[in-house]
């Protein structure tokens, strides 16, 4: 009995073995075959992604796939054309001086970043520039087109015509469509228009002459320094009335090497303010009422002396005038032409120590007052955008004697801020009692460079 139960156990352990035997081995084929399965997939994967969408191109069997556009190197395949960036890179400088900031510590060391997911596009433009700068250099001949040619091609656009709705009346094509009454409370504003333009410029000027001690010829040296200031606010409603206001600052020193009683002497000593007010007639004309006043600020002495010539209000003189004024305003010139048959003066010199006589005063007296008539012409010519006239010419007569000045000033324009100006002044008075060998005829000129500023 022993006997047939081990041996029953042994064939019991026999199967068991066997069925265990046999299971290890389905495992391993299962887990092998899993592994073959991943791999054949993950080829097909990359066949699918890479090439297969070739196969729908070339094979009209195979379904169409999406094939991923990245035309990062469309420049190398397309017709050669010159481009400007490939040439920009090539002179481009990247280098700049270390700043504080960025010697203390590298932030990208402490922070790792990746860029190369933003900047793919940029980084195959770099490369395309690189091998287009090559064929530029290598074959030339090959270029086709220019980027301003292929700017200047007109995209493609189809035109679509609207189409009207069926069965629709020919009358009502012509009602009109329908408004919403329905808007609301309306706020009006109204803003009362500006008429007054303002502005001005100003100058700083400096001339210098130097001549040597033994120069064959003589002479002395100098220098000079002017300055100027020209203001104006003036009121044009664009109908019928203009008002014109205009204010003239002009002083000037001179060095004066010859004067042992004065090492400097004013050249140029000017504040003119004049007034305009024109009511339009017809066409560019207008009836003017106008206004003049004009005086000097510092005293001038001859020359090794201590008499005065002029003064502080002495001269002062007085203008009003009523006429007519014609007004041309252009592109590049300005002129206005003032008529007035009716015209007052008024002189007044508040310094006694100087000669009244040469201002046409007479001797003991400090005041004159004249009627006659006056003319006076305003003219400004943009010769070029570097060349500017500015001239302006007074007339005036009270049937006994004649008061004329003609002063022009010839402005180059360097740049923006910077000028030479040539100022020649005429002018002819038969009223004052000329000196000894000299006529009524006066001429005053000067030639400087400088600052100019305008706004």
């Amino acid at each position: 009995m022993k006997k047939y139960f081990v041996l029953g156990l042994f064939l019991i352990g026999g199967i068991v073995a066997f069925g265990q035997k046999k299971s290890v081995h389905s495992n391993k084929k299962d887990v092998g075959f899993s592994i073959y399965t991943q791999y054949v997939d993950t080829l097909q994967k990359i066949h699918n992604k890479y090439f297969a969408g070739l196969d729908s191109l070339n094979n009209d069997t195979v379904p169409e796939r999406n094939i991923e556009l990245k035309p990062y190197y469309f420049k190398l395949f397309v017709p050669l054309t010159y481009y400007y960036a490939p040439i920009e890179q090539a002179f481009e400088s990247h280098w700049q001086p270390a700043r504080l900031e960025e010697v203390s510590y590298n932030q990208d060391s402490l922070f790792p970043v990746t860029k190369k997911r933003f900047d793919k596009m940029e980084r195959a433009d770099r490369r395309v520039n690189k091998a287009l700068l090559s064929m530029y250099v290598a074959r030339p001949d090959r270029i086709v087109y220019t980027e301003n040619q292929i700017a200047r091609k007109k995209t493609f656009q189809k035109q679509v015509m609207e189409k009207l709705p069926p069965k629709i009346r020919v009358i009502e094509l012509f009602e009109p469509d329908p408004v919403d009454t329905n808007v609301g409370d309306a706020e009006l504003l109204v803003k009362k228009p500006n008429f007054w333009s303002t502005g001005g410029d100003g100058a700083l000027q400096f001339s210098q002459n130097y001549i040597s001690d033994n120069w064959y010829k003589g002479g002395e040296s100098s220098n000079s320094m002017v300055a100027q200031l020209h203001l104006f606010a003036n009121y044009d409603d664009k109908q019928r009335i203009e008002f014109d206001n205009e204010l003239h600052f002009n002083l000037g020193f001179i060095s004066a090497p010859s004067d042992t009683v004065h090492k400097y002497r004013t050249n140029n000593d000017l504040l003119r303010l004049t007034s305009k007010l024109g009511i339009k007639a017809v066409s560019k004309w207008y009836y003017t009422l106008s206004a003049e006043f004009k005086t000097q600020f510092f005293s001038n002495y001859k020359t090794n002396s201590d008499i005065k010539q002029s003064a502080f209000m002495t001269p002062t003189e007085l203008k009003l005038g009523l006429g007519m004024d014609y007004k041309l305003s252009e592109k590049k010139i300005n002129l206005s032409v003032l008529l007035s048959p009716l015209s007052y003066n008024f002189t007044y010199l508040a310094d006694r120590d100087v000669d009244p006589t040469a201002f046409g005063v007479k001797a003991g007296q400090n005041k004159l007052s004249e009627i006659g008539s006056r003319l006076q012409v305003n003219y400004t010519w943009t010769i070029i955008p570097a060349i500017i006239w500015e001239s302006r010419f007074s007339y005036f007569t009270n049937y006994k004697r004649v008061e004329s000045e003609w002063e022009n000033t010839f402005n180059f324009v360097l740049n923006r801020y910077l000028s030479t100006k040539l100022f020649v002044h005429a002018r002819y008075d038969d009223s004052s009692k000329p000196e000894d060998g000299s006529g009524y005829f006066q001429l005053k000129e000067l030639l400087s460079f400088g600052i100019n500023y305008k706004w």
